[in-house]
């Protein structure tokens, strides 16, 4: 296992190194210049293209297998998760607050990367022999770019199936276990258990169960969360202008030894604030178009104005009250980390509660992640092997629940932002050379809607 897991450092430190983070933030700033912003403009009419979405037209129900909404509930389940809690407490203790910056500045051009992910996601997808629309980053490689390019779909496909397995499964059942243990005492194997069962349960119903689940789920979590969070900030008010001067600060300048905390350097802030940023966003890797390819839709351009929203609740929202509550607490140099850090945070302000109140939000947020990941993992493996692998896929997937709650968390972590990276190099390039189509259907879709305005205003 040593040797493994310094094999996995090497690799890890390849693929996150500067080329990667430059490969990321640069994508994303060329697809968002190139937009000239128009995902930071067109917040407004994102959440009410996500509103109207709850509900599908009826001319547009044969094109997908869930609603504009439940897309984005599905896809926001994967990626609200450890990473917004677990993760974004990993970023502080290795990067110092500023990490927190360089997540915000990955996530302001990720909505811009989330967006022409889910945009070419609808425009390539396919029906496969069940009558499901498929598609992702795989597909849209292979139909967008033609037959020269589909060995990178392949490698997609591969390292997509692979990384569910860590990023979307034993990540999230290993953290959920480590902290209902610690907090609540239920042995860790029987945590796995659990988890298997409610997982088997939603995965025999395929996506439309999926879909179902995380629209009732996501939106609760996340506002139950939001809601803890912001009494915990109310109730640290006098520390907030302090917190910010620390997370501008030592985003430019490091930050120095103190307490439990070894210091960091400009670098460690860039480095982990972007690879957790990712991990919590999953901007760029190429897994939530996959979730917005099977809606109910038939431009491709109002599917990636509803999709660019997962980025802005993920880290923007939800990641930002997780590092917040963290900084004004004054915990991040005690040595603590990952989730324990988190909880400790909220205790503070809350003692007795807090602790309690991350635990039951970690393993609703992982358990999402778990069902959300299924279906990326799912749809890469039938990439691979066409549909008769969906049944033994799902058995692996549901059997592996249980196994995660058993490995080291630091391995497990390790192996996921390697993954990560993995993914994201075939999708980031896919990205790049397809940004003509991304550019020329927004152009079309909002010259369509002027024009319709501009009717509509005749008439009356």
């Amino acid at each position: 296992m040593e040797m493994l897991t310094e094999l996995l450092k090497t690799v890890n430190g390849i693929v996150w190194g500067p080329m990667m983070l430059v490969l990321i933030l640069g994508v994303g700033l060329f697809l968002q210049l190139g937009l000239k912003l128009m995902p930071l403009f067109k917040v407004g009419t994102g959440f009410k293209l996500m509103w109207d979405g709850r509900t599908t037209k009826a001319g547009e129900q044969k094109e997908g297998e869930i609603s504009p909404f439940n897309a984005l509930m599905t896809s926001l389940s994967a990626t609200v998760g450890t990473g917004n809690i677990a993760g974004v407490a990993t970023a502080i203790f290795l990067g110092g607050p500023g990490a927190l910056f360089w997540m915000w500045c990955t996530a302001l051009v990720g909505m811009a990367t989330k967006y022409a992910e889910a945009v070419l996601a609808v425009k390539y997808r396919e029906v496969d022999e069940h009558g499901n629309h498929v598609g992702g980053p795989m597909y849209y490689i292979k139909n967008g770019l033609g037959k020269k390019w589909a060995w990178m779909g392949t490698m997609f496909a591969i390292f997509g199936t692979i990384a569910g397995f860590g990023i979307g499964n034993t990540v999230q059942s290993n953290s959920v276990a480590n902290v209902i243990e610690s907090n609540f005492g239920v042995p860790m194997w029987i945590t796995g258990i659990v988890l298997m069962v409610l997982t088997g349960a939603v995965l025999i119903g395929g996506i439309k169960r999926i879909g179902n689940v995380a629209g009732m789920l996501v939106p609760f979590m996340a506002i139950a969360y939001l809601l803890a969070g912001l009494i915990v900030l109310a109730i640290n008010a006098d520390a907030i202008p302090a917190a910010l001067d620390l997370i501008f600060t030592h985003a430019f300048t490091g930050t120095a030894a103190e307490g439990g905390f070894a210091g960091a350097a400009v670098w460690m802030a860039i480095r982990f604030g972007v690879a957790r940023g990712v991990f919590s966003n999953e901007a760029g890797l190429g897994s939530a178009p996959i979730a917005h390819a099977a809606a109910q839709t038939k431009d491709p351009v109002r599917q990636g104005l509803i999709a660019m929203l997962g980025t802005l609740i993920d880290t923007l929202i939800i990641c930002s009250i997780t590092g917040l509550v963290i900084i004004t607490s004054g915990l991040w140099t005690g040595g603590e980390s990952g989730a324990s850090l988190t909880s400790a945070a909220f205790a503070d302000a809350l003692p007795g509660v807090g602790n309690y109140l991350v635990a039951i939000s970690l393993a609703i947020f992982a358990f999402t992640t778990i069902l959300g990941w299924s279906l990326y993992g799912e749809r890469c493996a039938e990439y691979l092997f066409g549909v008769k692998i969906i049944v033994p896929f799902r058995i692996l997937w549901i059997l592996a629940v249980p196994v995660g709650t058993l490995i080291s968390l630091d391995f497990v972590w390790l192996l996921a932002d390697t993954l990560n990276a993995m993914m994201a190099i075939p999708n980031l390039v896919a990205l790049a050379l397809l940004s003509p189509v991304v550019f020329k259907l927004t152009r079309e879709y909002f010259e369509r809607m002027a024009q319709s305005t501009d009717a509509s205003s005749t008439r009356s």
